[in-house]
């Protein structure tokens, strides 16, 4: 079989896979056939996200809560009212509602993304719920683009293994903090897993611990209720 060959038929594979954990996303709620849809390969990673609504349907499946638990990490994030959050991947805005909804009117939530396709599906949920406090931002790769000053917590879930630039998009954010704000780090555990991207994409709990304080930043609290992710909290090191 010539190399040409060969790599069509991976990319027909890879396709066909990605079809089939497309079709279970959007017809299948229960949780543990949701559970058997990892993707295996970058090749799939990349046509997932190449695909929005193939990608929104993943994101908003309902039996992604069993093991995502978004209503218990809200909870453990304790926003205030009045808060400031950047939720940096905001896709579909499968936490960009919660969160707003958890600082109140007098808060503000930005959903940074760097799909327009992305941010006009939160544009149009943000506007069909009536929700005042969130303003969309559609980003650059290596910048959240937001004002320097103006954050109170950064939330990254599953998108931090995404941003190619880390050490300056880190750089930025320091900038962006307010005195005392926060960054947290929600992400998938560096070993074979039945949901999330492929192994050798996911990054490491101590390797993101590592990157973090070379960076400047320092754990301030650990929440171990998920599953199949680490849920870290960081503050800017006195």
């Amino acid at each position: 079989m010539r190399a040409g060959d060969a790599a069509h038929n991976r990319s027909m594979t890879a396709l066909r896979r990605f079809n089939a954990l497309i079709v279970a996303a959007v017809l299948t709620p229960c949780p543990l056939a949701a559970a058997q849809d990892a993707v295996r390969t970058r090749e799939e990673a990349h046509l997932l996200h190449r695909d929005p609504q193939a990608y929104i349907a993943m994101l908003e499946n309902p039996a992604r809560d069993a093991y995502q638990k978004p209503d218990e990490v809200v909870r453990a994030l304790a926003l205030k009212p009045g808060e400031t959050v950047a939720d940096i991947g905001s896709g579909s805005g499968y936490f960009t509602l919660r969160f707003a909804a958890a600082v109140g009117d007098g808060g503000r939530v930005y959903g940074v993304d760097i799909d327009p396709e992305m941010i006009r599906h939160l544009n149009r949920r943000v506007r069909d719920a009536g929700v005042r406090n969130v303003q969309t931002l559609l980003s650059e790769p290596d910048d959240p683009l937001l004002p320097y000053g103006s954050i109170d917590r950064f939330v990254i879930v599953d998108t931090w293994h995404h941003i190619e630039k880390q050490p300056e998009y880190l750089a930025l954010m320091k900038k962006m903090l307010k005195p005392g704000g926060q960054v947290v780090m929600i992400d998938f555990q560096k070993r074979e897993l039945p949901v999330g991207p492929p192994l050798e994409m996911k990054i490491a709990r101590e390797d993101l611990v590592r990157q973090m304080e070379g960076s400047g930043f320092r754990v301030v609290q650990e929440h171990t209720f998920l599953p199949y992710q680490y849920f870290l909290v960081f503050a800017a090191a006195r």
